[in-house]
């Protein structure tokens, strides 16, 4: 059947889509043509065309069943009696029309491929399950009233034999088919497979089981059974091929008319989709298929020519080989010379071999006096820096002891100084006070010195004795101001102390507060990296050390790199036992973070990608060490005690790059881990140390050397520890302990700063109160002055005055030698204190000197000791250098007695050989080599001369091989050829098939509607490959034919059923369904358009027939060959629906 996008031939029997062979081709087209000067125009044409899919291929295989067709000469007269003589002539027309279909139904009364056996649905669009329902081979009317899952039923149909959701015109995705509340849907279609059209019988069966599945989200998978319910496929393809085979197109109106496209199928205004109806487009693309069939075969002709080609190729050689026995003696004779040649070949390379050696060893000897010489240099350059080294500790020693002698007195001078200066500010408060007192006093006199004089000078003894009365209340009332006044000054002195020892308090904490929170970032730091490493070794070397080694596999697959940088070398070692961790940490130091360089080119490699990932002043070292596979051999140089391990035999090391870096870098192989500090005194001080060993390491990380002990810095290692999880809860602890500590530090500074600020406070209302004060004081003073200064009537006794005046003397003078005493005593104070600080300051300038002393000569003793460690390594360097040299010279003497022992023996199987010596050019490997390919031939052709016949016989059959491939290529030239001559004749008779079937259409669909009293047209147009149709209710000569859209719904549904009759007696299917087809016609029209469909039925008895009606249909005849399904309406929680068979006891004929 025609239909968008042809698929090329697939499934059993038939042909596939790669080219057929062309021997099978030209036999087909051979056979078809002798058969086509037989069988009549009607069998020639569908041979040509193809005519309707599977049916017309079986007449190229010769397979297919006996048909008869009228004439095309019948067709044109018919039509001419019809044009004239209108409704006389129409019993001839009808039997004309319905002779082939007749005829084919004596040839075959059951279909035997591609019907429909049943239907069963579950979940599918409103029914929970449905069926199954079982077809009868011919005529199928399923009935039932609306809703009773009719079109469900053709919708399942279509659906579940690949169509998609559009085709149906009940939903746009197949999701939408899906029942609600269902999570999916499933259809069963079984499709009948027997005779010998059947699909791949040996495998399905008589009937193939399609099932589909249908999910929520709208997606579909297929499972192909055979009748025993055994699963063959699961591809689409699979069902696509048995489709193609059974001539089953679901999309197509032909074989499926829904009920929505039998309302709008007669008034489409796409006339191209009626054309594709009739399936001619399909003998087109058959056409098209042959032509590309055609191409294929040329293009396998061209193979078959290179081909040939081969076998000629192989013929030559055969015909080359039969000629190439005589050669045998031939290359015996050159075999035997190149035996001569051969030995005395194997002599000479020993000899060259042996002569380099020789020199080697002469120029090694010639080396060994520089070993020498350089052991002795360095053994100077070793003295000479220990002596240095020794030297510059004596004097750090010596100026240590000096600094630690001086330190006790400092703190004690300091002290004293803060001692002194406290009671100098305290006998200066007196003193100033002494002194306003007396100031005080001396006023006090002058003014009653003035004021006796100007009282004895007046006449009212009364008023004078009044006013002296007044001055006198106001002078002890400005004494007890005075006294306030002092008492202030005191607290104010007191205030200003606590003040300034607060500040000086506050500003230690502060530091403390700055080293506390600078220590606990290091920690959190350090304790995020630990917990980074669990999941990448590497974050415990810092944040940036997994991109920065990311950045180094980069540049290394770039070529940047000649060998691959090895680094953090901390991340390559392992502790054996953890507790040694910290020690080996403290030993190794920064080289935990180093990297390590096979060359100086690679260094500068390193070092651009060092400078964009790691932060200024912050970037490990970089060694160069040239790469070896091995791990120095330091068992001869190494340290050995039988208690504790050297570094190097406490540690697991997975790169040997990594242990001769660390050897040569830090010489790991002389320093031995110690874990308690009193052993490895007594190992490395009390007694003399062992053997090799240069300094060793405590569990904590002290470093002990013979005469020196130094204390380690580290007190957990970072680098190096086994258990993290430990590591991280003491990591914890002690952030927790430190932010204790500085939330403890900082509420202390808190309450520090409280209490100056409280202080402050008192000292400035002190401030304010002795302002106060003074403002009082000079206001009491102000009155006395006025009291004195006033003229008074009234007198005053002069003796309480003079009395007063006595007193306040007296007090002057007290107070004169109290000044004098305290002036005395403040500037025997200051004397005091002038010489503590003195004292002070020069024991500060001693101690600062002899720090400025003591750093350069740290300095100078760390480079010293780095001198005497760098000398020492270079000379166990060349003491190394020169055992391996003198190995080496031993290694090389003892190979060259070996090889000329063997040269003897070798000298002596050549003159065995051949006695004379012969000087040979060649290399042995050359020699060997044509030997082997000189005995090979030997052999081969050996093998050969041994059975002649078998080589003859290969030589034959090589040129029978090649003249029959000639011969065959030769053919197939001509068989395209006659190809091409054979398709010109029938693409001349498809042209005229064409019109046949065209005429075969019109002629059918004009007397169908002339039943009713209609007359329409079918206009064909095969060059643009379209289809319209008219139709006119009444006789021509009444009314001109109109468009089949203005007809009402009756005329245009049995317009509708005359057209599909018209374009089923032109197409080919094994099953044809239409849906309502029936429900806008009138009584009249539905029992004609019965009628004509129960004569074609009965007239095609070989396919089947489903129609779909609302209708009882309890009018039709009883009929093996009819089968009435009839729905039930579905109940409420119904969950499957039965249906009545009329027949159900019958079985098909």
């Amino acid at each position: 059947m025609a239909g968008a996008g042809k698929r090329p031939p697939q499934g059993g029997g038939r042909e596939s889509a790669q080219a057929p062979c062309p021997w099978r081709l030209f036999r087909r087209t051979q056979l078809a043509a002798s058969r086509r000067d037989g069988l009549g125009i009607s069998a020639g044409l569908r041979l040509s065309a193809g005519c309707n899919g599977p049916t017309a291929r079986r007449w190229d295989r010769g397979e297919r069943k006996e048909e008869s067709v009228s004439k095309p000469r019948s067709h044109k007269r018919q039509r001419q009696e019809f044009t004239d003589e209108h409704s006389d002539g129409l019993n001839d027309e009808e039997n004309l029309l319905f002779s082939f279909d007749s005829n084919l139904s004596s040839v075959s009364t059951v279909g035997e491929v591609g019907i429909i056996e049943s239907i069963q649905l579950k979940n599918f669009m409103c029914h929970s399950m449905l069926g199954p329902f079982q077809f009868g081979s011919n005529l199928n009317f399923v009935v039932g009233n609306n809703g009773s899952g009719k079109s469900s039923v053709l919708t399942a149909l279509i659906v579940g034999l690949g169509g998609k959701a559009t085709a149906t015109n009940r939903g746009s995705s197949l999701k939408m088919f899906v029942k609600t509340g269902a999570t999916s849907a499933d259809i069963s279609i079984t499709l009948r497979n027997q005779g010998r059209d059947a699909f791949k019988p040996e495998v399905y069966g008589d009937s193939i089981i399609v099932n589909q599945h249908i999910t929520l989200e709208g997606s579909r998978s297929y499972r192909l059974k055979s009748k025993s319910g055994t699963v063959v496929s699961s591809k689409k393809e699979e069902l696509l091929g048995i489709l193609d085979h059974f001539n089953i197109q679901v999309d197509n109106p032909m074989s499926v008319l829904t009920q929505e496209m039998s309302k709008h199928f007669l008034q489409s205004k796409n006339e191209g989709d009626k054309y594709k109806a009739t399936q001619l487009e399909q003998m087109k693309e058959d056409y098209s298929y042959i032509m590309k069939t055609k191409e294929n075969t040329s293009l396998q002709i061209k193979q078959g020519e290179e081909r040939l080609q081969e076998l000629k190729q192989l013929y030559n050689e055969k015909r080359q080989r039969y000629k190439s026995i005589g050669y045998v003696n031939e290359m015996r004779n050159h075999l035997e010379e190149l035996k001569h040649k051969m030995a005395w070949a194997v002599v000479g390379e020993m000899e060259r071999e042996i002569e380099p050696i020789r020199e080697g060893i002469r120029a090694e000897e010639g080396n060994t006096e520089k070993f020498d010489q350089k052991l002795e240099e360095c053994q100077v350059k070793v003295n000479e820096a220990e002596e240095k080294y020794k030297t510059i500790q004596e004097k750090l020693v010596t100026i240590n002891e000096e600094a630690e002698t001086l330190q006790p007195r400092c703190i004690l001078l300091k002290a004293d100084v803060q001692a002194r200066r406290k009671a100098v500010n305290e006998a200066e408060v007196l003193y100033n006070r002494v002194k306003t007192e007396l100031k005080r006093l001396g006023k006090d006199d002058e003014q009653l010195r003035n004021r006796i004089e100007e009282m004895k000078n007046r006449v009212s003894v009364p008023e004078k004795m009044e006013k002296q009365r007044k001055i006198a209340q106001l002078k002890e009332k400005l004494q007890a101001f005075h006294d306030e006044e002092v008492m202030i000054g005191q607290q104010m002195g007191q205030f200003q102390q606590a003040i300034y020892k607060h500040k000086e308090e506050d500003a230690k904490l502060r530091r403390e507060e700055g080293d506390m929170k600078q220590e606990l970032d290091a920690k959190q730091k350090q304790l995020r990296e630990l917990r980074d490493s669990k999941t990448n070794i590497f974050k415990r070397f810092g944040q940036h050390v997994p991109s920065f080694l990311e950045a180094i596999e980069t540049a290394y697959r770039q070529g940047r790199f000649k060998r691959k940088p090895v680094g953090p070398l901390g991340a390559f070692i392992h502790p054996k036992d953890a507790e040694l961790s910290l020690a080996i940490e403290s030993c190794l130091k920064s080289l935990v973070q180093a990297f390590c360089c096979d060359n100086h080119s690679d260094e500068g490699v390193l070092q651009q990608l060092m400078a964009k990932h790691y932060p200024r002043g912050l970037r490990p070292s970089i060694i160069v060490n040239k790469f070896q596979d091995k791990v120095y051999d330091v068992r001869h140089r190494g340290v050995h005690h039988p208690e504790f391990p050297s570094v190097l035999t406490a540690l697991e090391i997975d790169d040997p790059v990594v242990a001769n870096c660390l050897i040569d870098m830090r010489g790991i192989e002389k320093i031995l881990l110690i874990k308690s500090s009193r052993k490895a005194r007594e190992v490395m001080q009390s007694n003399i140390p062992p053997r090799n060993c240069r300094e060793a390491f405590t569990v904590e990380g002290d470093q002990v050397f013979n005469r020196r002990y130094y204390s380690s810095d580290y007190r957990r290692p970072k680098y190096l520890s086994k258990n993290v999880e430990a590591e991280i809860n003491h990591l914890e602890s002690e952030v927790a302990n430190r932010k204790a500590q500085l939330t403890a530090c900082q509420r202390h500074l808190y309450s520090i700063e409280n209490e100056i600020r409280r202080n402050e406070d008192h000292l400035h209302r002190h401030r304010q109160h002795q302002k106060e004060l003074q403002i009082k004081i000079r206001t009491t003073k102000a009155e006395i002055a006025d009291l004195e200064n006033t003229e008074e009537n009234q007198s005053v006794d002069i003796r309480i005055l003079e009395d007063v005046s006595e007193e306040n003397k007296k007090k002057m003078e007290s107070a004169k030698k109290e000044m004098q005493e305290q002036s005395r005593r403040m500037e025997e104070l200051n004397n005091i204190l002038q010489e503590a600080e003195k004292s002070f300051e020069e024991i500060k300038e001693k101690i600062h000197q002899v720090e400025e002393i003591a750093g350069p000569i740290k300095d100078e003793l760390s480079k010293a000791d780095s001198e005497v460690e760098n000398r020492k390594r270079r000379w166990q360097h060349y003491e190394d250098r020169k055992k391996e040299h003198l190995a080496c010279i031993k290694k090389h003497k003892e190979l060259l007695a070996a090889k000329e022992k063997e040269l003897e023996e070798k000298t002596a199987q050549a003159r065995q050989i051949y006695s004379e010596r012969i000087e040979v050019s060649r290399t042995v490997k050359s020699l060997d080599a044509e030997m082997n390919r000189l005995r090979e031939q030997i052999n081969s052709e050996k093998n050969q001369h041994g059975n002649r016949e078998e080589i003859i016989q290969q030589f034959l059959d090589a040129k029978e091989r090649y003249e029959d491939a000639n011969i065959k290529v030769k053919n197939l030239k001509r068989f395209i050829m006659l190809l091409e001559e054979i398709m010109t004749q029938r693409f001349k008779i498809y042209r005229q098939f064409l019109r046949l079937l065209s005429l075969r259409c019109k002629l059918y669909f004009d007397y169908l509607l002339r039943i009713r009293a209609c007359c329409g047209k079918i206009l064909f147009d095969h060059k643009n490959e379209t289809l319209s149709i008219t139709v006119q209710p009444g006789e021509e000569d009444r009314a001109a034919l109109n468009d089949v859209r203005s007809l009402s719904g009756g005329e245009r549904s049995f317009s509708t059923v005359c057209f599909i009759l018209s374009l089923w007696s032109i197409t080919e299917s094994p099953f044809r369904c239409l849906d309502e087809f029936d429900v806008y016609m009138d009584m009249v029209n539905r029992r004609i358009a019965m009628d004509m469909i129960l004569k074609v039925a009965d007239s095609q008895r070989h396919r089947q027939f489903i129609l779909l009606t609302p209708q009882s249909m309890s009018s039709l005849p009883t009929s093996s060959h009819i089968r009435i399904l009839r729905m039930q309406d579905p109940e409420r929680g119904q969950t499957q629906l039965n249906f009545h068979n009329r027949n159900e006891e019958e079985e098909d004929d």
